[in-house]
């Protein structure tokens, strides 16, 4: 197991949310503080706090792909290549996964797990390392 999917499994256990344990994973190559990224992820979990939408831990990533990619204010072009990468990381997992949808994928409705928010986790870790930070 990586680093980075240790870390994110430590601030899982912690008690953070899957986005928050995702985006905290990496404070520490980013000029943010990891208190300020703790708090940006916070309303992500649970499928946008409430499990009806997109996985906190691959909104994590997204998040992620902006830090990595954006210029910030002062050039906001980079922004079409942070929705390629975004994308690109979001239909890996969904292909994986069979959904980025949170209730889907903990089987809310169907009672048909397709993965833990564990898995979710180290999925969206191990997508960033791959296409994120490659």
């Amino acid at each position: 197991m990586n680093e980075r999917v240790k870390k994110a499994f430590e601030n899982r256990k912690k008690g953070y949310n899957c986005c928050q344990a995702v985006v905290c994973a990496y404070s520490d190559i980013f000029d943010v503080d990891e208190e300020t990224v703790f708090k940006v992820a916070e309303g992500f979990g649970s499928g946008f706090g409430g499990m009806q939408g997109i996985c906190g831990a691959i909104s994590g990533a997204v998040i992620i792909a902006g830090l990595k990619n954006s210029a910030g204010t002062k050039n906001t072009k980079t922004k079409i290549n942070t929705y390629k990468i975004s994308k690109e990381v979001i239909e890996k997992f969904q292909n994986k996964n069979s959904s980025v949808i949170c209730k889907e994928l903990k089987g809310i409705e169907t009672k048909k797990v397709l993965r833990s928010c564990e898995g979710c986790i180290e999925d969206a870790v191990k997508l960033i390392d791959e296409i994120v930070l490659k």
